[in-house]
C-alpha cells in the first residue's frame, strides 16, 4: 500500500478516535484533543491527494477510499456537533443524504467497472465543511480550562454558534447541495438504467 493510501486509511482510523474523544466531551481536555485529532485527520486529506498527484501514485483504491474517508470524517463531525446542538439536525440530515447519494452513485459506477473520482466542486465543499467543523471544535475547546481565554473572544465578537457559526453552517449546506447536484448531473448516465 503506497503512502497516500496509508494516509487515507489513517484518516479512517483518526475518525473513530475523534468520535471517541468528542463522545466524552464532559471530561477535561477531551474537546481540545478532539480538535487536534480532527485537524490532523483533515491534514491527511490534503496530503494524500497532493502526494498521489505529485508522485503519480493515483490508484483505484485511492479514488474510491479517499472520498469515502472524507465522508466518514465529515459525517462524524456533523453528527457529533448536532448532538451538541451546534448544528441543526435537519442540516445534518440533508448533508448526510447528499453524501450517501454520491457514495451510492460511486458504488453503482463501480459495479459497472467505472471509478468516479472526486471533482473540484466536491473538494471545495469538503474544505468548507472542514472549516465549519474546526470552527465549532475551537469554540468547544475554548470551554476547556487551558483555552478558557478564548471564551471572551467568542462572546465579544459574536463569533459563537449563533452568528458566524450559523453562517458557516449555511455556506457548508449550500456548497454540499450544489456539489451533489452537479455530481449527479455530470454522471446521470449511470442512472440511465434505473
Amino acid at each position: 500500500m503506497n503512502l497516500p493510501n496509508q494516509l487515507t486509511v489513517a484518516r479512517l482510523f483518526l475518525s473513530f478516535v475523534f468520535v471517541a474523544l468528542l463522545s466524552f466531551d464532559e471530561v477535561e481536555f477531551m474537546k481540545t484533543a478532539a480538535l487536534i485529532v480532527f485537524v490532523i485527520a483533515a491534514i491527511t486529506d490534503f496530503l494524500d491527494g497532493y502526494l498521489a498527484r505529485k508522485h503519480q501514485l493515483i490508484t483505484n483504491f485511492g479514488k474510491l477510499m479517499d472520498p469515502l474517508a472524507d465522508k466518514v470524517l465529515m459525517c462524524a463531525g456533523f453528527v457529533l456537533l448536532s448532538r451538541l446542538e451546534l448544528i441543526p439536525a435537519w442540516m445534518v440530515v440533508v448533508i448526510l443524504s447528499r453524501e450517501f447519494l454520491v457514495t451510492g452513485l460511486r458504488l453503482l459506477a463501480s459495479a459497472e467497472g467505472v471509478v468516479l473520482a472526486a471533482e473540484a466542486l466536491g473538494k471545495y465543499k469538503t474544505i468548507m465543511q472542514i472549516v465549519t467543523v474546526i470552527y465549532f471544535l475551537i469554540y468547544l475547546a475554548s470551554q476547556d480550562q487551558w483555552l478558557n481565554f478564548l471564551k471572551p473572544v467568542f462572546n465579544s465578537f459574536y463569533l459563537g454558534p449563533d452568528h458566524l457559526g450559523m453562517l458557516l453552517n449555511w455556506v457548508s449546506l449550500i456548497l454540499t447541495l450544489w456539489s451533489g447536484c452537479s455530481y449527479v448531473w455530470k454522471n446521470r448516465n449511470m442512472l440511465a438504467d434505473c
